[in-house]
């Protein structure tokens, strides 16, 4: 797959985007969740259930004013041309976040998109009318490894989250978000 054919980028929103590690496990441990019950890279009803937490209430609990973009995420956002998000979390939120950050792709699908369980590319790529090989999937956990492995698209790790650089994943990891456009310059409109 050239790098060339990459038009569209894909992005996780929580941990890729923003900074919001905390921001997602606060309303857990105010909700009475011991912190090492607690993991990230589920769909939020999921992970909710397992816990044994009313998705409602986790989502009453979370903060939208808190998480903030990782540095360079806003230059970036500001030039990419076709962008996405494909995201575990609660649309409610995510529409908050975005509204606030004053960020709009021309496609945002959250956990009620998906039935609540994980997401997946497979609707992203097909309501956005675009090809598996046009594709950069963005993204910091394994459920984002296994969104790309599912269409066969190319994976980069968002090397600029700490827990991701810690991780150390094999792939392609950007070290900053300006990486993108150097690596995949038609997702800037620049061909």
């Amino acid at each position: 797959m050239s790098h060339n054919e990459i038009s569209v980028a894909i992005f996780d929103f929580d941990g890729t985007m923003i900074d919001s590690d905390q921001a997602l496990v606060d309303p857990f441990l105010a909700l009475g969740v011991p912190p090492e019950e607690i993991s990230f890279g589920h769909a939020v009803a999921a992970e909710c259930e397992r816990l044994g937490i009313a998705l409602g209430d986790y989502v009453d609990a979370y903060d939208t004013e808190v998480s903030q973009p990782f540095p360079g995420m806003e230059e970036l956002v500001g030039g990419l041309g076709r962008w996405a998000i494909c995201s575990n979390k609660h649309p409610s939120s995510a529409d908050a976040e975005l509204e606030r950050l004053g960020w709009y792709p021309e496609l945002v699908m959250c956990a009620d998109a998906f039935s609540w369980h994980h997401k997946s590319l497979v609707p992203v790529i097909e309501a956005m009318g675009i090809q598996a090989e046009q594709v950069v999937m963005v993204g910091d956990s394994e459920g984002d490894l296994r969104c790309a492995q599912e269409i066969g698209c190319q994976m980069v790790w968002a090397g600029w989250n700490p827990r991701v650089r810690a991780a150390k994943p094999s792939g392609l990891t950007a070290s900053e978000p300006a990486e993108l456009l150097d690596w995949f310059p038609a997702i800037g409109g620049v061909i």
